[in-house]
């Protein structure tokens, strides 16, 4: 099974195309994306790379982390499952607004 691995501290010029050339280096890449701004576009300076083999990812990690792409030092890491957000309840629990409060 692959791993999944976190890029961070990328330009905000490097695009998911870019990312797929640069880990293919290491090993077969399955996927991979940067992560940008749903409103404009533009990337949010991190992304995600899914490696064919634990092998591949551990490769990647070893040879990119640290590693300069267009003047900034990548962060490469394995990525840690997402946190279960907690559930919005919208009130913010201050209870009723309005004028009085029953006084």
């Amino acid at each position: 099974m692959g791993r999944r691995l976190y890029v961070g501290n990328l330009a905000f010029t490097v695009n998911s195309d870019q990312l797929r050339k640069l880990f293919t280096e290491q090993g077969e890449v399955v996927e991979a994306n940067c992560i940008t701004d749903r409103m404009t576009g533009r990337s949010k300076g991190f992304g995600f790379v899914e490696m064919a083999t634990d092998d591949g990812a551990k490769k990647a990690i070893e040879a990119l982390n640290e590693r300069n792409l267009d003047g900034r030092n990548m962060i490469v890491n394995e990525a840690r499952e997402r946190d279960a957000a907690p559930p919005r309840s919208g009130g913010g629990g201050f209870g009723g607004g309005g004028r009085g409060r029953g006084r």
